[in-house]
């Protein structure tokens, strides 16, 4: 498989942002970035087994933490991006989420320096279950993925 400049640019880019992510100090609350993305993968899609259910959640947080040039801990808890994150405390949903048991593999998502695509690029995604969001009418979908389905 021959790698283009573009291919390269998003593993150097992945690979420099899990580095940065691993290295990173805790927050005021006493949680560590990987703790918040982490939960945010359990809590969003941790009860999904479909192939790829948490690595696409963590694509969106990638991808909207470049695009809006922002820690992804940052994006993860900036208010109603996340469902998880709107009416319940850092502290009660990481203790929630690091009793799951698929917090060992959230952890190894978040601290893995290899990005998935799953997505193909989305920087949005909601449940099919609920009523589709107004952003979505605008948006390209790019992938459904267990109980997701995705946009850019």
């Amino acid at each position: 498989m021959k790698l283009t400049k573009r291919d390269w640019l998003n593993f150097t880019t992945g690979f420099v942002t899990a580095t940065i992510m691993a290295l990173a100090v805790s927050d005021a609350t006493g949680a560590t970035h990987q703790d918040i993305v982490a939960s945010t993968l359990i809590l969003e899609a941790g009860g999904e087994y479909a192939e790829g259910a948490m690595e696409s959640v963590h694509e969106v947080v990638y991808n909207r933490s470049i695009k809006r040039s922002r820690a992804m801990s940052e994006v993860c808890l900036r208010k109603y991006q996340f469902s998880c994150w709107n009416e319940n405390t850092v502290e009660w949903n990481i203790s929630k989420a690091q009793k799951h048991p698929r917090w060992h593999e959230a952890m190894k998502i978040v601290n893995t320096a290899q990005m998935t695509n799953y997505t193909r690029g989305a920087d949005h995604y909601y449940a099919d279950y609920i009523q589709p969001p107004y952003w979505s009418a605008d948006m390209t979908l790019t992938n459904k993925v267990g109980k997701h389905l995705f946009f850019k």
